[in-house]
């Protein structure tokens, strides 16, 4: 249950006999999958602080932002990632913390993230920040590597902002959606398993990682390049080539389906990309990697809802029915994914 249904920052709330029951809390989201687990348990109100990156739910946009990229996001891949390895190369961060804004915001509680440098502020550049400010305010630090350390890391945002009973009964929801994936795919009569490559970024090619190879595994498939709780890492071409996915998942991190079908062809002028059997048979998938895929937050299970659909649409419709979706809340996402078939 939400207290504040709009931006209103802190004051106490009080019951309705006027007893005061606790403290509205200022949140400073500094990645978003903190500001979707803030918002899912109820609290994007008390948002008062988000990154560039933020974008859900909605009513969320209009927050003052406190963390902006130094690359510019909009360069092309291959470009993105020299851009990147020659900061990472000089010790440079990849992010701007604007101290004025994070002070005029007065959170009580910011989240951060120890995940990885390149998708987000790193925490120690957070924590140096918050001990100058009024309080200081909490820091609570998220890193998950898996699916189980995202539903871990819910229920801790969760007990810090007062939101424990909330925090519970989601991870329980998502448990039972994740459970109904692995049944719908994994259970017997066992369906043939294919191989599958998902492709964290285009260029130069790097494989998913994390919480993406259990994705994949629980949605019927196998990852054949992707270490279950490691961090992506950069493939050789020729590598890809001798792994022979059967099926290529564009999951690219902070791109949407249209972003990467853009930059798509000059991946697929490549002779090894041509040489794929998922390429010679139409089996290549663009997905919104930034909303479903590369966020540690409550919306990976769509992800995992998404991935099912892909290795196994024979068993789509048995995930989540139109009426469960209107039931529960939520619908299948509109341009999550395409087929982009054969190239």
């Amino acid at each position: 249950m939400s207290f504040h249904n709009g931006y209103v920052g802190g004051g106490p709330r009080l019951s309705g006999a006027g007893r005061e029951l606790d403290l509205a809390m200022r949140i400073a989201t500094l990645l978003p999958s903190a500001t979707e687990i803030v918002a899912a348990l109820g609290l994007a109100g008390e948002i008062v602080a988000i990154t560039h990156e933020c974008d859900f739910p909605p009513e969320i946009r209009d927050r003052p932002v406190v963390v902006r990229p130094r690359v510019n996001s909009h360069l092309a891949s291959a470009a993105i990632d020299a851009a990147v390895e020659g900061a990472l190369r000089r010790g440079e961060s990849l992010y701007v913390l604007d101290a004025d804004a994070l002070s005029a915001a007065r959170p009580d509680l910011i989240i951060t993230q120890d995940l990885c440098d390149v998708c987000a502020l790193p925490s120690l550049d957070v924590e140096g920040m918050a001990a100058r400010l009024p309080g200081p305010p909490r820091v609570l630090r998220l890193h998950p590597h898996t699916l189980e350390g995202v539903l871990c890391d819910i229920e801790t945002v969760g007990r810090a902002a007062g939101r424990g009973d909330e925090a519970r009964r989601l991870v329980a929801a998502l448990r039972t959606r994740i459970a109904v994936v692995a049944t719908a795919c994994c259970a017997p009569p066992r369906r043939p398993t294919p191989r599958v490559f998902c492709m964290e970024w285009l260029d130069p090619p790097f494989c998913s990682g994390h919480w993406m190879p259990e994705i994949v595994e629980r949605a019927g498939g196998r990852e054949v390049i992707g270490v279950h709780g490691r961090p992506s890492f950069r493939v050789e071409w020729d590598a890809i080539v001798a792994a022979a996915p059967e099926v290529v998942v564009l999951t690219v991190c902070g791109f949407d389906v249209r972003r990467t079908c853009a930059e798509l062809p000059a991946v697929a002028a490549r002779p090894e990309w041509r040489a794929l059997p998922a390429v010679a048979a139409g089996r290549v998938y663009a997905t919104d990697g930034s909303a479903f895929f590369s966020r540690s937050g409550p919306r990976l299970v769509e992800g995992l809802e998404i991935m099912a659909a892909i290795l196994h649409p024979e068993v789509a419709a048995r995930l989540i029915s139109p009426d469960a979706a209107a039931a529960a809340g939520r619908s299948t996402p509109a341009g999550a994914w395409v087929r982009v078939g054969a190239s």
